[in-house]
């Protein structure tokens, strides 16, 4: 099989249609250039120069063959090219994972990052609970994920990412619409409650029933679900009350209202990135040095 060095001195004398200057621009003697085109042309089985003492010119295979050995030698340039920049985190794709609370407001920061730092460099987004995103990680199916904490894997790394508040969602005609001041949670003893579920949803089940026994508040859980939308969608429809991160309030819902908490902790729900130590994706690496 020939080689990209046969190629490029083909191209060369191709090119000039001389093989003394031919010698010239490749910095090498004649005779040696010579013996390479010679055995390019056993190789392919033909002859791609006519040479007389006074000129030489291309065979009708060889101006053919000039197109293709052009084509070859570009694409080994942009692969060469192509590596270098995956190897600097230049090029190359990074696996993003996100849970659907994160996407109101982080998901969106990180992205900003993401096009700055990595312009060249494709982003896969792939919407996923934290426990799948950890799993994922740790096989190597994702980058980074935008996850709650704690990340208990010591295989991955994990670094805060973004705190935000809690809102209670009620409906427009819920006596706890009215108001301008937080709301107690003492307020949400007894209420009809739509709570996160203990698996899908661990982080924010946990939380709030942390927060419900600190304050001995005891709702009454009309259904438990896992994504803030259809939690909201189900007090939209005037099916109990709930309590979301402050990100949600950008879903707009003509028929409920938030209001603030009156918490000790003001930002009570925290968002973490998390990726495997191991990972060795170079546009990782130069995405961390920018978050």
């Amino acid at each position: 099989m020939f080689t990209l060095n046969q190629l490029a001195n083909f191209v060369a004398v191709a090119e000039e249609l001389h093989f003394g200057r031919a010698a010239e621009r490749l910095r090498m003697t004649q005779p040696p250039l010579s013996r390479q085109i010679q055995l390019l042309e056993n190789e392919l089985k033909v002859r791609l120069f006519d040479r007389t003492n006074r000129s030489v010119r291309l065979t009708p295979a060889g101006r053919a063959f000039l197109i293709e050995a052009r084509r070859l030698l570009h694409q080994a340039d942009h692969a060469a090219m192509s590596v270098r920049q995956v190897s600097a985190g230049e090029a190359g794709s990074i696996a993003i994972g996100f849970t659907a609370a994160g996407a109101y407001a982080t998901l969106g920061r990180l992205l900003e990052v993401t096009r700055a730092a990595l312009p060249d460099v494709g982003v896969v987004l792939r919407e996923m609970v934290t426990r799948d995103q950890v799993r994922a990680l740790a096989e190597g199916g994702l980058d980074l994920g935008l996850v709650r904490p704690p990340v208990t894997d010591p295989d991955l790394e994990e670094r805060g990412a973004d705190r935000e508040a809690l809102l209670a969602a009620v409906p427009n005609d819920h006596p706890l619409a009215d108001g301008d001041g937080p709301i107690p949670l003492a307020a949400l003893d007894g209420q009809r409650f739509i709570m996160y579920s203990p698996v899908e949803a661990r982080y924010f089940h946990e939380l709030l029933i942390s927060l419900f026994r600190q304050a001995g508040v005891t709702p009454v859980y009309a259904q438990y679900l896992s994504q803030v939308h259809s939690i909201l969608a189900l007090v939209n429809s005037g099916w109990g009350v709930a309590l979301v991160p402050a990100a949600a309030a950008q879903l707009r819902y003509a028929g409920l209202t938030f209001r603030p908490l009156d918490l000790a902790d003001p930002a009570p729900v925290e968002l973490s990135l998390a990726w495997r130590r191991s990972n060795d994706n170079p546009a990782l690496a130069k995405l961390l040095r920018h978050v």
